[in-house]
């Protein structure tokens, strides 16, 4: 017989495309602090230098969630809205550092 912790079933992961722009909309915001540092060590890794971050303009939970994952990552320069052309309040973008599939060996001699 297997235990219950009462939190219900588990979803199983999602795989998250490692783009510019990813749509918060789908995740509980339980889930937003830890999707949003997982995407933005991907995206690094990757050789993103900026990404976009579309929480929705609500009440400003989501909002505050990404900008506090956002502070808190070694990879992020630096955040703020999107311009309104690109979600405005609605969305952030953060400038990341370069990653490993963007930094170049010096040469040798």
């Amino acid at each position: 017989m297997s235990e219950d912790d009462g939190a219900g079933p588990v979803d199983p992961p999602v795989p998250i495309p490692i783009e510019e722009v990813l749509d918060l909309h789908p995740f509980r915001p339980g889930e937003t602090a830890a999707v949003v540092a997982d995407y933005v060590e991907a995206a690094a890794a990757k050789g993103l230098r900026e990404v976009r971050l579309v929480h929705g303009r609500g009440t400003g939970v989501q909002r505050a969630i990404v900008r506090a994952a956002l502070s808190r990552s070694a990879h992020v320069v630096s955040f703020g809205n999107a311009t309104p052309d690109r979600g405005g309040w609605g969305a952030t973008v953060a400038v990341l550092r370069p990653g490993p599939a963007s930094k170049t060996t010096p040469p040798e001699g």
